[in-house]
């Protein structure tokens, strides 16, 4: 059985702006992807709300820099056959760096610390696949429309790095905002349906990745 690791953000992890509350498990996407997939493949979902690519923000208390805690998890669920990143979103916070080039240095760094791990038993590195999240939307949401101010256009160049880094570093690419749009509650995460739609588009990319 092939193991798809899914390293992401609140998106991942299922954040739902009504409420707020979280998305029932069988609505996130990594859910509905290993529903597609079936029996052929174990998905972990490795989501952690604000989590960024490679940069640090101390405003909760748990540590959200993705580079960071990668090899930890990398180690933990090994061996691994796929690794789904889509993150990005968070760097778009002012606080954080507000800029796309930066996100996709970010995914470079992810890359780099997959390709160049201390797996278990010498395990070999897994694929990549990097999705790129629906961009950021404007909102009358006070506070996220202060909390991801720029957010909105910074994004939107984020699909257009990430698949160029995709082409020359060998791995796969997806832009998630070919299917799914953000919800104008707050303009940064996906309701029920739109999350649906990731898991179910990502599967035939994955199939294709993991040979099946």
């Amino acid at each position: 059985m092939k193991t798809v690791l899914c390293y992401g953000d609140s998106l991942t992890w299922g954040y739902n702006a009504e409420g707020p509350s979280r998305h029932a498990l069988e609505d996130r996407w990594p859910s509905v992807l290993q529903s597609e997939l079936g029996g052929g493949a174990h998905v972990v979902a490795e989501g952690l709300n604000g989590r960024t690519t490679a940069f640090d923000d101390h405003l909760a208390g748990a540590d959200r820099n993705g580079a960071r805690l990668l090899p930890t998890i990398l180690t933990s669920h090994a061996p691994l056959d796929l690794v789904v990143f889509m993150l990005g979103s968070n760097d778009m916070k002012p606080w954080v760096h507000g800029n796309a080039l930066a996100a996709k240095q970010g995914m470079q760094r992810l890359i780099d610390i997959v390709r160049g791990h201390d797996y278990p038993l010498d395990g070999p590195a897994p694929q990549i696949l990097i999705v790129s999240p629906p961009a950021v939307s404007r909102t009358e949401n006070a506070e996220f429309k202060e909390m991801f101010a720029g957010g909105d256009t910074a994004s939107k160049r984020l699909a257009a790095f990430y698949e160029g880094l995709a082409a020359e570093a060998g791995c796969g690419f997806f832009d998630a905002g070919t299917v799914a749009v953000t919800t104008p509650l707050d303009g940064v995460h996906l309701d029920a349906e739109n999350t649906r739609k990731v898991g179910r588009a990502l599967a035939p990319v994955v199939r294709g990745l993991l040979g099946q």
